[in-house]
């Protein structure tokens, strides 16, 4: 028996603000491009960094709306930590050229940035209640808390 892994763990910067759509079902889905950057000193102690630009696309499922997260709250600038899968995929283009493109499906986000600090001037909005759909128990107490 042969097994394999398709796993992808990120940490980078959104480039530009996510778009939402629906697809003709009506699922959610996110989309935005991620830049991760490599850099290191070469033997003379000249610094150099190399960007990625990684397309990553967001589902809302069955059992999270994690399209609807990124929605609400990911913006262009935000750090984010992404765990997901490579996909490759093709399409043709109205002139019938094929297209080839790789995008990372993201199972899983973590906002990076720290908790913008609110001042009595600069009141923020309330925020939006976020419904998970069971994704945690309602009979956890404290003392399941990890922290």
């Amino acid at each position: 028996m042969s097994r394999s892994l398709n796993k992808v763990m990120l940490i980078g910067h959104v480039g530009k603000q996510p778009e939402f759509n629906f697809t003709s079902s009506g699922m959610g889905v996110a989309t935005f491009s991620l830049a991760t950057t490599d850099s290191w000193k070469d033997k003379n102690g000249t610094l150099h960094e190399h960007t990625d630009w990684h397309n990553i696309v967001v589902w809302n499922t069955q059992y999270r709306n994690l399209a609807d997260i990124v929605h609400k709250l990911v913006h262009k600038g935000s750090k984010l930590f992404i765990e997901g899968k490579i996909r490759n995929r093709s399409y043709d283009t109205r002139e019938g050229i094929k297209k080839y493109i790789t995008e990372i499906v993201a199972d899983n986000i973590m906002l990076l940035d720290p908790k913008p600090q609110q001042s009595q001037s600069d009141e923020l909005p309330a925020p939006e209640p976020i419904d998970f759909k069971g994704e945690f128990s309602s009979n956890m107490s404290e003392n399941d808390i990890p922290f």
